[in-house]
């Protein structure tokens, strides 16, 4: 088979592959909504339970919205902030037409609350999950910084794969493609990144060595492991493309942990701050 046929093949499947990654990235991880669904009274339940929002200076409670038909049917709710030590807080649901909604008090930026709902039909209550689902908040990102950030990643991984299957193939692009990877993840990962992050959570950086961010730390690991591979390659392009399929490796591994796993949050049990407000 002709190279550039190869080659066509390989960019393809890349292309493919990292459309995968993308869409892994988009559906696991601790910020995704949790949805199911419950019987009760012979009735199907379905809901969506939000574990991201916004901090916002209009409103000071986040919406939890189930959609109840049976007005015999009603609830209630707990919730206290996460990593505290405070009490349960215990609230009806209210009904508004054909929903019963919670009210979470929102929290700052890196902020968690967890909560769990509970419907009650004829004394007989069901729990929607089993444990207390955990609401992260963050600070509103510009659109025209978190679209080029989100761009510029997934266009590295797709040249990262695309690289390391050149080294598979002892193609002759090994040296321009890890360049390209590496001009993709210096703007998207290591200067969009602590932007976005600074949006969010109002720190530019929360990983290793100043913090435990996992999303911050693993960008970090993926960045060195090309610049190693980079400089390693720019000494001896031809002894040592180990390197560079080595760093492919590893930034496939960073996208293979869940997005915003282990990542930046207010541990209250070592501050001192008030307690949430209560729902009246």
């Amino acid at each position: 088979m002709k190279y550039s046929t190869k080659s066509l093949l390989l960019w393809i499947f890349s292309v493919i592959f990292t459309f995968a990654i993308a869409y892994y990235q988009r559906t696991t991880g601790p910020t995704y909504t949790v949805k199911g669904k419950v019987n009760i009274s012979g009735q199907e339940i379905k809901y969506k339970l939000i574990r991201t929002d916004t901090t916002s200076e209009i409103s000071k409670f986040s919406e939890i919205k189930i959609k109840v038909t049976d007005e015999k049917i009603s609830g209630k709710y707990i919730y206290k902030r996460y990593k505290s030590f405070d009490e349960w807080t215990h609230a009806d649901l209210l009904r508004k037409g054909d929903f019963l909604i919670a009210y979470i008090p929102r929290q700052p930026m890196a902020g968690k609350m967890e909560y769990q709902i509970l419907l009650n039909s004829d004394n007989k209550i069901i729990k929607l999950t089993e444990e207390p689902v955990v609401m992260r908040y963050k600070g509103s990102v510009p659109i025209f910084i978190l679209i080029p950030h989100v761009l510029l990643m997934f266009l590295a991984m797709m040249l990262s794969t695309r690289t390391g299957l050149e080294v598979l193939i002892k193609g002759k692009n090994i040296f321009k493609y890890t360049v390209a990877t590496l001009l993709l993840l210096i703007p998207g990962g290591m200067i969009l990144g602590p932007i976005v992050q600074k949006f969010a959570f109002d720190v530019y950086w929360a990983g290793w060595p100043f913090g435990t961010d996992l999303t911050d730390t693993k960008t970090a690991v993926a960045f060195l492991a090309w610049i190693i591979a980079f400089f390693v390659l720019l000494k001896n392009k031809e002894k040592r493309k180990g390197f560079v399929l080595a760093a492919s490796i590893i930034l496939l591994i960073v996208y293979l942990v869940p997005h915003s796993l282990l990542g930046s949050e207010i541990d209250h049990t070592k501050t001192k701050s008030d307690k949430v407000e209560m729902v009246k």
